[in-house]
């Protein structure tokens, strides 16, 4: 794995200086260019490093936009596309960081932690289980 890893990055760094004068794509289409860079990292270089909002799906983000009913799509594409129809621009960036950080901390894949989450009443899966939301009808 991490083989892959150093070969991408070289090959992005070559690209960058060959193709780019040495300046880093300021553009997911240009982004994704790069060797070992597709629209997830793109959106991650693009919010963290220039301010450019785009919505960023990793396994986090996907796992509590179908928990909490923002989405029912499987794919990252997907799921990107809804979260940019239902979120205005300027929370894209500190939408992700949210996301993953919620993510991480207290809706873990394995283990969620309910009991200190505050979206119970909006999300399918709690205490391990899948359920209805309250909410929901």
């Amino acid at each position: 794995f991490y083989h892959n890893k150093a070969k991408n990055i070289l090959g992005a760094v070559k690209k960058i200086k060959e193709e780019f004068h040495g300046e880093v794509p300021r553009t997911l289409e240009e982004l994704i260019t790069l060797p070992g860079v597709g629209r997830k990292t793109a959106n991650v270089v693009l919010g963290n490093c220039f301010g450019i909002p785009g919505i960023v799906v990793d396994t986090h983000v996907m796992r509590l936009s179908q928990r909490i009913g923002i989405t029912k799509n499987k794919t990252p594409e997907k799921i990107e596309q809804d979260l940019m129809r239902l979120l205005p621009v300027d929370h894209w960036i500190r939408f992700n960081h949210q996301m993953i950080d919620h993510g991480r901390k207290i809706c873990d894949a394995k283990k969620p932690k309910c009991g200190m989450c505050g979206l119970e009443t909006i999300c399918s899966f709690v205490n391990g289980e899948i359920k209805e939301p309250k909410n929901k009808k």
